[in-house]
């Protein structure tokens, strides 16, 4: 399946995202979708496109899941920390 991109998320995902083993940022993401760890992933909807369209291509390659979602200080709440998420990966 190729272009597996949606926009928003709904309750369940979120949920998914606050309690699953996850990965924070752009470069530590795209290590984890190198190495096909990652089942689905989370870009906030603020993020700078110079910095998330090399892993959305390379998410897209590899057939994983992409979520296009909240604001970076949003996504980065969801995921307990205290700055801005350009992006996130749950973990297979």
């Amino acid at each position: 399946m190729t272009g597996l991109l949606s926009k928003g998320v709904n309750s369940m995902s979120l949920e998914k995202l606050k309690i699953a083993k996850k990965i924070v940022g752009v470069k530590q993401v795209t290590k984890a979708v190198e190495k096909e760890l990652v089942q689905v992933v989370y870009i906030a909807q603020d993020a700078e496109q110079r910095f998330v369209e090399t892993l959305r291509t390379l998410c897209e390659r590899k057939n994983v899941a992409v979520e296009v979602t909240l604001t970076m200080a949003e996504l980065g709440s969801a995921c307990g920390i205290e700055v801005g998420a350009a992006a996130v990966a749950v973990l297979k």
